[in-house]
Protein backbone atom coordinates (compact mmCIF):
# COMPACT_ATOMS: atom_id res chain seq x y z
CA UNK A 1 0.00 0.00 0.00
CA UNK A 2 1.45 3.36 -1.07
CA UNK A 3 0.53 5.99 1.52
CA UNK A 4 1.08 8.73 -1.07
CA UNK A 5 -1.91 7.41 -2.97
CA UNK A 6 -4.22 7.66 0.05
CA UNK A 7 -6.28 10.64 1.17
CA UNK A 8 -5.57 10.66 4.90
CA UNK A 9 -8.56 12.95 5.42
CA UNK A 10 -10.57 9.78 4.93
CA UNK A 11 -9.10 8.41 8.13
CA UNK A 12 -10.80 11.18 10.10
CA UNK A 13 -14.09 10.50 8.32
CA UNK A 14 -13.71 6.76 8.85
CA UNK A 15 -13.26 7.16 12.60
CA UNK A 16 -16.28 9.45 12.90
CA UNK A 17 -18.47 7.13 10.84
CA UNK A 18 -17.44 4.01 12.73
CA UNK A 19 -17.89 5.60 16.16
CA UNK A 20 -21.06 7.60 15.45
CA UNK A 21 -22.67 4.98 13.18
CA UNK A 22 -24.63 7.81 11.63
CA UNK A 23 -23.74 9.91 8.58
CA UNK A 24 -25.29 13.13 9.86
CA UNK A 25 -23.70 12.94 13.32
CA UNK A 26 -20.34 11.93 11.84
CA UNK A 27 -20.40 14.92 9.50
CA UNK A 28 -21.30 17.27 12.34
CA UNK A 29 -18.46 15.89 14.42
CA UNK A 30 -15.81 16.58 11.78
CA UNK A 31 -17.36 19.72 10.26
CA UNK A 32 -18.61 18.27 6.97
CA UNK A 33 -22.01 18.54 5.36
CA UNK A 34 -24.12 15.42 5.03
CA UNK A 35 -23.48 15.16 1.24
CA UNK A 36 -19.72 15.49 1.79
CA UNK A 37 -19.79 12.85 4.54
CA UNK A 38 -21.84 10.53 2.33
CA UNK A 39 -19.27 11.02 -0.43
CA UNK A 40 -16.47 10.13 2.01
CA UNK A 41 -18.37 6.99 3.03
CA UNK A 42 -18.74 6.02 -0.62
CA UNK A 43 -15.00 6.38 -1.17
CA UNK A 44 -14.27 4.34 1.95
CA UNK A 45 -16.65 1.60 0.83
CA UNK A 46 -14.89 1.48 -2.53
CA UNK A 47 -11.45 1.32 -0.87
CA UNK A 48 -12.37 -1.48 1.54
CA UNK A 49 -14.75 -3.25 -0.85
CA UNK A 50 -17.18 -3.40 2.06
CA UNK A 51 -20.28 -1.44 3.10
CA UNK A 52 -18.82 -0.68 6.58
CA UNK A 53 -22.21 0.74 7.67
CA UNK A 54 -25.51 -0.86 6.75
CA UNK A 55 -28.97 0.47 7.43
CA UNK A 56 -31.02 -1.57 9.89
CA UNK A 57 -34.46 -0.13 10.58
CA UNK A 58 -34.05 3.57 11.38
CA UNK A 59 -30.35 3.33 12.14
CA UNK A 60 -27.04 1.89 10.98
CA UNK A 61 -24.99 -1.05 12.16
CA UNK A 62 -21.36 -1.87 11.45
CA UNK A 63 -20.46 -4.74 9.19
CA UNK A 64 -17.98 -7.27 10.62
CA UNK A 65 -15.15 -5.42 8.87
CA UNK A 66 -16.43 -2.09 10.13
CA UNK A 67 -16.48 -3.40 13.69
CA UNK A 68 -12.94 -4.78 13.27
CA UNK A 69 -11.70 -1.35 12.13
CA UNK A 70 -12.95 0.63 15.15
CA UNK A 71 -9.95 0.10 17.44
CA UNK A 72 -7.12 0.26 14.84
CA UNK A 73 -8.71 3.37 13.33
CA UNK A 74 -8.83 5.15 16.71
CA UNK A 75 -5.25 4.04 17.37
CA UNK A 76 -4.05 5.37 14.01
CA UNK A 77 -5.76 8.71 14.59
CA UNK A 78 -4.24 9.01 18.05
CA UNK A 79 -0.79 8.21 16.72
CA UNK A 80 -1.09 10.80 13.93
CA UNK A 81 -2.28 13.44 16.38
CA UNK A 82 0.73 12.81 18.59
CA UNK A 83 3.07 12.69 15.61
CA UNK A 84 2.00 16.10 14.35
CA UNK A 85 2.02 17.72 17.79
CA UNK A 86 5.65 16.68 18.40
CA UNK A 87 8.08 19.55 18.88
CA UNK A 88 11.85 19.94 18.89
CA UNK A 89 11.59 22.12 22.01
CA UNK A 90 9.15 22.32 24.89
CA UNK A 91 8.70 25.07 27.48
CA UNK A 92 6.59 23.54 30.25
CA UNK A 93 6.00 26.91 31.90
CA UNK A 94 4.09 28.31 28.92
CA UNK A 95 3.24 25.64 26.35
CA UNK A 96 0.05 23.58 26.56
CA UNK A 97 0.36 19.83 26.23
CA UNK A 98 -1.94 16.94 27.01
CA UNK A 99 -0.28 13.86 28.49
CA UNK A 100 -2.21 10.58 28.63
CA UNK A 101 -0.95 7.76 30.84
CA UNK A 102 -2.46 4.31 31.34
CA UNK A 103 -2.33 3.31 34.98
CA UNK A 104 -4.04 1.22 37.64
CA UNK A 105 -5.70 2.98 40.56
CA UNK A 106 -2.73 1.85 42.66
CA UNK A 107 -0.23 3.61 40.40
CA UNK A 108 -2.33 6.78 40.31
CA UNK A 109 -2.65 6.89 44.11
CA UNK A 110 0.98 6.11 44.92
CA UNK A 111 2.81 7.82 42.05
CA UNK A 112 0.34 9.61 39.77
CA UNK A 113 -0.78 12.06 42.45
CA UNK A 114 2.80 13.17 43.01
CA UNK A 115 3.39 13.43 39.26
CA UNK A 116 0.23 15.54 38.93
CA UNK A 117 1.52 17.91 41.62
CA UNK A 118 4.81 18.26 39.75
CA UNK A 119 2.99 19.13 36.54
CA UNK A 120 0.77 21.60 38.40
CA UNK A 121 3.89 23.39 39.63
CA UNK A 122 6.08 23.26 36.53
CA UNK A 123 3.65 22.94 33.60
CA UNK A 124 0.47 24.87 34.47
CA UNK A 125 -0.73 24.90 30.86
CA UNK A 126 -0.50 21.11 30.55
CA UNK A 127 -3.19 18.54 31.19
CA UNK A 128 -2.66 15.06 32.63
CA UNK A 129 -5.11 12.26 31.83
CA UNK A 130 -5.02 8.86 33.53
CA UNK A 131 -6.76 5.96 31.76
CA UNK A 132 -7.61 2.67 33.43
CA UNK A 133 -5.55 -0.37 32.52
CA UNK A 134 -7.46 -2.78 30.25
CA UNK A 135 -6.74 -6.18 28.72
CA UNK A 136 -5.63 -4.53 25.47
CA UNK A 137 -2.35 -3.58 27.12
CA UNK A 138 -1.21 -7.19 27.03
CA UNK A 139 -3.21 -8.22 23.95
CA UNK A 140 -1.99 -5.39 21.68
CA UNK A 141 0.74 -3.51 23.52
CA UNK A 142 2.26 -1.80 20.49
CA UNK A 143 -0.98 -0.26 19.26
CA UNK A 144 -2.10 0.72 22.75
CA UNK A 145 1.16 2.43 23.69
CA UNK A 146 1.38 4.25 20.36
CA UNK A 147 -1.84 6.12 21.15
CA UNK A 148 -0.85 7.33 24.64
CA UNK A 149 2.18 8.88 26.32
CA UNK A 150 2.94 6.00 28.60
CA UNK A 151 2.01 3.12 30.84
CA UNK A 152 2.63 2.92 34.57
CA UNK A 153 3.04 -0.75 35.45
CA UNK A 154 5.53 -3.06 37.14
CA UNK A 155 7.96 -5.21 35.21
CA UNK A 156 6.43 -8.50 34.19
CA UNK A 157 3.37 -7.09 32.41
CA UNK A 158 4.91 -5.79 29.16
CA UNK A 159 8.39 -5.98 27.66
CA UNK A 160 10.37 -4.81 24.66
CA UNK A 161 9.58 -1.08 25.02
CA UNK A 162 11.62 1.84 26.37
CA UNK A 163 11.19 2.43 30.08
CA UNK A 164 12.11 4.68 32.97
CA UNK A 165 12.60 2.85 36.26
CA UNK A 166 10.55 4.55 38.96
CA UNK A 167 10.33 2.96 42.40
CA UNK A 168 10.20 -0.31 44.30
CA UNK A 169 7.30 -1.62 46.36
CA UNK A 170 6.38 -4.92 47.97
CA UNK A 171 3.26 -7.00 48.48
CA UNK A 172 1.69 -7.22 51.91
CA UNK A 173 -1.43 -8.80 53.37
CA UNK A 174 -4.25 -6.83 54.94
CA UNK A 175 -6.83 -8.17 57.37
CA UNK A 176 -9.40 -6.56 59.67
CA UNK A 177 -7.76 -5.12 62.76
CA UNK A 178 -10.07 -7.24 64.92
CA UNK A 179 -9.61 -10.43 62.91
CA UNK A 180 -10.55 -13.29 65.26
CA UNK A 181 -8.24 -15.95 63.80
CA UNK A 182 -4.94 -14.17 63.10
CA UNK A 183 -2.34 -12.93 65.55
CA UNK A 184 0.82 -10.99 64.78
CA UNK A 185 1.69 -12.98 61.68
CA UNK A 186 0.12 -14.98 58.90
CA UNK A 187 1.00 -18.52 57.86
CA UNK A 188 0.55 -20.33 54.57
CA UNK A 189 -2.16 -22.34 56.31
CA UNK A 190 -3.98 -19.06 57.04
CA UNK A 191 -3.84 -18.14 53.35
CA UNK A 192 -5.31 -21.51 52.43
CA UNK A 193 -8.19 -21.55 54.90
CA UNK A 194 -9.27 -17.89 55.09
CA UNK A 195 -11.63 -16.32 52.52
CA UNK A 196 -10.17 -13.72 50.15
CA UNK A 197 -10.99 -10.48 48.42
CA UNK A 198 -8.88 -10.20 45.25
CA UNK A 199 -8.01 -7.83 42.46
CA UNK A 200 -9.55 -9.17 39.25
CA UNK A 201 -6.78 -8.58 36.71
CA UNK A 202 -3.93 -11.00 37.47
CA UNK A 203 -1.40 -9.26 35.19
CA UNK A 204 -1.42 -6.32 37.66
CA UNK A 205 -0.92 -8.57 40.69
CA UNK A 206 1.87 -11.07 40.00
CA UNK A 207 1.95 -12.10 43.65
CA UNK A 208 -1.54 -13.54 43.18
CA UNK A 209 -0.24 -15.63 40.28
CA UNK A 210 2.64 -16.70 42.49
CA UNK A 211 0.21 -18.24 44.99
CA UNK A 212 -1.00 -20.60 42.27
CA UNK A 213 2.58 -21.58 41.50
CA UNK A 214 2.99 -22.42 45.19
CA UNK A 215 0.00 -24.75 44.96
CA UNK A 216 -2.39 -22.48 46.86
CA UNK A 217 -5.77 -21.65 45.36
CA UNK A 218 -7.41 -18.91 47.45
CA UNK A 219 -11.07 -19.22 48.38
CA UNK A 220 -12.32 -16.01 46.74
CA UNK A 221 -15.42 -14.41 48.24
CA UNK A 222 -15.14 -10.99 46.54
CA UNK A 223 -13.27 -9.70 43.49
CA UNK A 224 -12.93 -6.08 42.37
CA UNK A 225 -11.16 -4.04 39.67
CA UNK A 226 -9.79 -1.47 42.10
CA UNK A 227 -6.88 -1.97 44.49
CA UNK A 228 -8.09 0.84 46.76
CA UNK A 229 -11.30 -1.06 47.53
CA UNK A 230 -9.47 -4.03 49.02
CA UNK A 231 -8.95 -2.74 52.60
CA UNK A 232 -12.59 -1.74 52.99
CA UNK A 233 -13.70 -5.18 51.87
CA UNK A 234 -11.75 -6.99 54.58
CA UNK A 235 -13.03 -4.75 57.40
CA UNK A 236 -15.50 -6.57 59.64
CA UNK A 237 -14.80 -9.94 57.98
CA UNK A 238 -12.39 -12.88 58.17
CA UNK A 239 -11.13 -12.07 54.65
CA UNK A 240 -7.57 -11.46 53.59
CA UNK A 241 -6.22 -9.44 50.65
CA UNK A 242 -2.91 -8.87 48.90
CA UNK A 243 -2.04 -5.22 48.42
CA UNK A 244 1.05 -3.12 47.72
CA UNK A 245 2.67 -1.78 50.90
CA UNK A 246 2.79 1.87 49.77
CA UNK A 247 -0.91 1.84 48.98
CA UNK A 248 -1.78 -0.03 52.17
CA UNK A 249 0.04 2.61 54.22
CA UNK A 250 -1.85 5.38 52.42
CA UNK A 251 -5.22 3.75 53.11
CA UNK A 252 -4.65 2.29 56.59
CA UNK A 253 -5.43 5.53 58.48
CA UNK A 254 -8.98 5.49 57.09
CA UNK A 255 -9.58 1.73 57.29
CA UNK A 256 -9.65 -0.48 60.36
CA UNK A 257 -7.07 -2.94 59.04
CA UNK A 258 -3.75 -4.49 59.95
CA UNK A 259 -0.87 -4.75 57.49
CA UNK A 260 1.07 -8.01 57.83
CA UNK A 261 4.05 -9.44 55.91
CA UNK A 262 3.34 -12.13 53.34
CA UNK A 263 4.25 -15.59 54.66
CA UNK A 264 6.02 -16.32 51.38
CA UNK A 265 8.71 -14.49 49.41
CA UNK A 266 6.41 -12.43 47.20
CA UNK A 267 7.78 -11.12 43.92
CA UNK A 268 8.63 -7.41 44.37
CA UNK A 269 6.84 -4.55 42.63
CA UNK A 270 9.32 -2.72 40.37
CA UNK A 271 7.20 0.11 38.97
CA UNK A 272 8.23 1.72 35.68
CA UNK A 273 7.01 4.15 33.04
CA UNK A 274 6.83 2.48 29.63
CA UNK A 275 6.36 4.28 26.31
CA UNK A 276 6.27 3.65 22.57
CA UNK A 277 9.50 4.43 20.65
CA UNK A 278 7.59 6.91 18.46
CA UNK A 279 7.67 9.34 21.42
CA UNK A 280 11.36 8.96 22.27
CA UNK A 281 12.64 12.14 20.58
CA UNK A 282 9.62 14.36 21.32
CA UNK A 283 10.78 17.23 23.55
CA UNK A 284 7.60 17.33 25.63
CA UNK A 285 7.76 13.61 26.18
CA UNK A 286 11.42 13.81 27.20
CA UNK A 287 10.42 16.44 29.75
CA UNK A 288 7.63 14.18 31.05
CA UNK A 289 10.01 11.24 31.47
CA UNK A 290 12.60 13.36 33.25
CA UNK A 291 9.93 14.77 35.55
CA UNK A 292 8.64 11.26 36.30
CA UNK A 293 12.17 10.16 37.21
CA UNK A 294 12.60 13.11 39.60
CA UNK A 295 9.24 12.45 41.24
CA UNK A 296 10.14 8.79 41.66
CA UNK A 297 13.51 9.66 43.20
CA UNK A 298 11.74 11.84 45.78
CA UNK A 299 9.28 9.03 46.46
CA UNK A 300 12.09 6.54 47.05
CA UNK A 301 13.89 8.81 49.53
CA UNK A 302 10.76 10.19 51.20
Amino acid sequence: MNLASLDLNLLVALRALLEERNVTRAGRRIGLSQPATSAALARLRHHFADDLLVRVGNGYELTPLGAALVVPCATACGLLERLFTSRAEFDPATEPREFTIIASDYAVAVFGAALARALHAAAPASRLIFQQVGPEIVENTDATLSAVDGLLTPHGVVSGFPTVELYRDEWTCVIADDHPDVGDRLTMDDLARLPWVVYQRPYDAPAARQLGMLGLEPHVEVSVQNFQLLPGLVVGTRRIALIQRRLAQLLAPTAAVRILPCPFEAVPVNEALWWHPVHTQDAAHIWLRETAARVAADLQTG
